[in-house]
């Protein structure tokens, strides 16, 4: 994923964009992990995990962003798949050594507040998301980035978001809704949307497959 718009409040909202390589494998949200029962993502059918994770009897999700900084070692790296699960799972941010995981943003989002977890691959920063719209980015909270400064205001002025993501696939820096054609042919894309709101009450989602939309 590669966007995630946040919004406090009753209900608590997130939205998340995921942007990946067209031709990687994924399924639609399920609740696909034995290990983690009860909690709902989209699976990636390549490493096994997720980039957003809802578990509905806890109130809680989990968000996973790539992030910039310094690479894990190829020899011992392994899937940011997972923070995410474990993070709606257990309600707890990452933990141990995070020396093989590559750069991450995780958002973790309860009804008590939301946290960013930042690992840059040498130091984890934490930070409480502030009272009302943010944007997180594979930059971070960062407020001067193209994308946050072109529709951070949108999501701030709009009562619901579904629309604000009905936009044609573009190449420019600041599009919310991306599509990348590669020299070597491979196609960088924005994949799918899911919202997602929690309240004392329930936890819902809403999944848009942008792939499904296109072939349409």
């Amino acid at each position: 994923m590669c966007t995630l718009i946040v919004r406090t409040g009753h209900p608590l909202t997130l939205m998340g964009v995921r942007d990946e390589f067209t031709d990687r494998p994924w399924e639609g949200p399920g609740e696909h992990w034995p290990d983690y029962p009860g909690v709902v993502g989209g699976r990636d059918l390549k490493a096994g995990g997720t980039w957003l994770a809802v578990n509905q009897a806890a109130r809680r999700a989990a968000a996973l962003l790539n992030g910039r900084g310094k690479a894990a070692a190829e020899r011992t790296k392994v899937s940011r798949g997972d923070l995410a699960l474990r993070a709606a799972y257990t309600g707890e941010g990452p933990r141990g050594d995070l020396s093989r995981y590559d750069p991450f943003h995780l958002v973790l989002a309860t009804l008590g507040g939301v946290r960013l977890f930042s690992w840059d691959g040498e130091r984890l920063t934490t930070t409480d998301l502030p009272d009302g719209t943010s944007m997180v980015v594979n930059e971070g909270l960062d407020p001067t980035g193209p994308r946050v400064l072109a529709h951070l205001p949108r999501f701030r002025a709009a009562g619901t978001w579904r629309d604000l993501v009905a936009a044609e696939p573009s190449a420019d820096p600041g599009a919310l809704i991306v599509r990348h054609e590669l020299p070597d042919g491979r196609i960088f894309a924005s994949l799918s949307v899911m919202e997602v709101a929690l309240s004392p009450d329930e936890v819902t989602y809403d999944f848009i497959d942008l792939t499904a939309e296109t072939d349409g």
